[in-house]
């Protein structure tokens, strides 16, 4: 634990300008990111007393190793950067939401020539339109049904139009009147654009013009007794007022307006999102985050407002944001707002008429999310803590394990030999520090010198990385990192307090003399033999029983059930890759394109192999040399096992198309 005075900057270091500021603790990893008015004022804020501060803010600063801050121009700018910050650096004292589930969008890709609408979930792409998000994918798929009859628009995948386009028939919907067929070219690229813009002016709530358009061609065609015309145009308008009606009305004034409200306690808080276009709801989401920070309502909208809309530019920010509270800094949030819409918009709190009444309904839903939350996580929070500290009690550490790292070593009888590390930090898993292993110090079958490898390689990178960011240098001396360090995470770059290791043992006994090796003393080691689920310590003649019913042993068998998962997947895809692979694999220069050319003009492999270096020369794109080194690789290749059939036994000629 850092004393704060100690890396307190001297008076009148500070200046009282706009500016942005992190907090790095002793690995240099960035741990809190934030803005200011005034750096001066702000950063005089975290240096008084502990006794003084907030418990969340005194942990943040005595974990802290340092500080540092950036001036900007403007309260907006301060903004922006804190934004990206929070983004690249994933600080672990900032407040951060977390989607309960991935929302599916309706998605119109206006990139393409033939614009498709499908549904999309994740990252936004640009040059796409979403709306949304929606609860759930079939809700989109019913509203898109409904809406095709009226805007025949593309929905099928790249490879089903290049396979229409090449038959020359559309698909059914292209039969049954759901689709344009632009495939065929019944339509041109022009008049499938203006469905697909017609498509998207009706989603972004401009549906009257289209269903009163509907009516009047409707009454024309009835008047030139084109019945059925007629009947067609009335389903057409029936359809997307069953469309409509999936999304009630909720404000008479067809406001476009996102409304975020908020629900919290202590620890926790809950916002849920309702976005409203043409008046009613196109879609809800919403988040949950832990109060890692002392923040009141205000500093969470202001988060809440960064993460919808740092990502998002023209009509995905609306023209009206209702919030619970304004953020303290409302006149640089809304100038941040419109830059991104690149007009005006609106940040303000209702109070009184339709819109108090939705914001009411939409705190309601958030009040539900937190008590939904808390109902299958806080036991799962007590969980966690329990079974960390069963862990460091059972193991003898002196502190709870906050981070562990687990290897697991995986082959088929000795070859494709893999291992993988996978990380867990307060119990969870951290996908994104998850690693894989080739064993390359020997061939064969050997868990135990697998073991001692990689473990050896994971912690000389962490302490080569040490050294380069200067934590450490020569005879005990603090090292400049001349390379400047970000503070990004990094490859291997922070220890565990615990290595558990897929084994008994031997495996424990391994990874024990590969870490003193190194000369690292302050990691603790432990293994679990998955016959007995017992935990082995280094040096020790008995393992430690855990009791079944224990949580820390739950948790032991989660991580290392993890990294044994993980393991087989690595060591499956190099075996798919190794099995897949061809002589021609050998020939430098050659890629899949020509490799396929040869098959295709010898029909198989062994056919190439009786091919003379002037046979070889007659395929196109192939020269006199090129024709060589086929024939070198292939003389080369050791002779392929024969083909058996496994009904009769008999040997199989190959003469079939063999793929390279």
């Amino acid at each position: 634990m850092a004393d704060p005075t100690s890396y307190r900057p001297a008076p009148g270091q500070i200046p009282d300008t706009p500016g942005v500021y992190k907090f790095r603790d002793e690995h240099r990893r960035v741990i809190y990111v934030g803005k200011a008015k005034s750096l001066k004022q702000r950063l005089a804020n975290y240096f008084q007393p502990l006794a003084s501060l907030h418990p969340r803010t005194a942990t943040m600063v005595t974990t802290a190793a340092s500080v540092e801050w950036t001036v900007v121009s403007t309260e907006v700018e301060a903004l922006q950067l804190e934004y990206s910050w929070i983004k690249e650096y994933d600080p672990r004292f900032n407040v951060k939401y977390r989607d309960d589930k991935s929302y599916p969008y309706l998605a119109v890709t206006l990139d393409e020539e033939f614009p498709r609408v499908q549904v999309m979930r994740g990252h936004k792409k640009k040059g796409v339109r979403y709306f949304g998000p929606y609860a759930h994918a079939w809700a989109i798929r019913e509203t898109v049904d409904l809406m095709l009859r009226v805007f025949p628009v593309r929905t099928c995948s790249a490879g089903v139009f290049r396979n229409a386009a090449s038959a020359g028939r559309p698909c059914l919907l292209g039969y049954i009147g759901k689709c344009s067929a632009p495939c065929v070219g019944r339509v041109t690229p022009q008049e499938h654009r203006e469905l697909a813009d017609d498509f998207c002016d009706f989603m972004a709530g401009r549906t009257g013009t289209y269903i009163r358009r509907l009516e009047k061609e409707m009454a024309a065609a009835a008047e030139e007794m084109e019945y059925e015309r007629a009947a067609r145009l009335r389903d057409d308008a029936e359809a997307l007022r069953r469309a409509m009606e999936k999304s009630a009305v909720v404000l008479a004034d067809a406001t476009d307006a996102d409304l975020i409200a908020l629900a919290e306690d202590e620890l926790e808080a809950a916002v849920q999102i309702f976005h409203v276009r043409g008046g009613r709801v196109r879609g809800q989401r919403g988040w949950v985050t832990d109060k890692v920070e002392a923040v009141d309502t205000a500093g969470l909208v202001e988060h809440a407002l960064q993460q919808l809309y740092g990502e998002e530019t023209g009509e995905a920010v609306p023209k009206e944001v209702l919030v619970p509270a304004l953020p303290d800094d409302a006149g640089a949030v809304t100038e941040w707002l419109s830059g991104r819409r690149g007009s005006q918009v609106s940040l303000r709190t209702p109070q009184r008429g339709d819109k108090k009444d939705l914001m009411a309904t939409v705190a309601r839903n958030a009040q539900q999310a937190l008590v939904l939350h808390k109902t299958k996580r806080a036991s799962d929070l007590t969980t966690r803590s329990r079974a960390l500290e069963e862990i460091a009690e059972a193991l003898d550490l002196g502190s709870a394990p906050l981070r562990i790292e687990c290897f697991d070593i995986s082959h088929l009888q000795g070859e494709d030999v893999v291992a993988s590390m996978v990380v867990f930090e307060d119990g969870l898993p951290r996908k994104s520090e998850y690693r894989r292993f080739q064993i390359k110090s020997f061939e064969g079958q050997d868990d135990v010198r697998s073991m001692h490898e990689v473990i050896g390689r994971r912690f000389r990178r962490y302490l080569a990385e040490k050294e380069r960011t200067g934590e450490w240098g020569e005879d005990g001396e603090v090292a400049v990192d001349e390379d400047g360090d970000d503070g990004r995470p990094k490859r291997f770059a922070y220890p565990p307090q615990l290595v558990v290791v897929d084994g008994g043992q031997p495996q424990v006994a391994a990874a024990r003399r590969a870490l003193d090796e190194l000369g690292i003393d302050d990691v603790a080691v432990c293994g679990l033999a998955k016959r007995l689920e017992e935990v082995w310590l280094p040096g020790e003649d008995d393992p430690v029983v855990l009791p079944r019913s224990s949580e820390g042993l739950y948790l032991l068998q989660r991580v290392r059930d993890t990294a044994h998962d993980f393991a087989i997947r690595y060591q499956r895809s190099k075996r798919t890759k190794r099995l897949r692979s061809s002589p021609l694999d050998a020939v430098p220069g050659l890629g899949d394109t020509r490799k396929q050319a040869l098959i295709k003009h010898f029909g198989s492999v062994k056919r190439l192999k009786q091919a003379t270096i002037e046979q070889i020369c007659e395929v196109p794109g192939f020269g006199r040399k090129t024709a060589e080194a086929v024939a070198v690789a292939l003389a080369e290749a050791a002779p392929a096992a024969p083909a058996v059939n496994t009904a009769t036994g008999e040997i199989m000629e190959d003469d079939g198309g063999t793929t390279a």
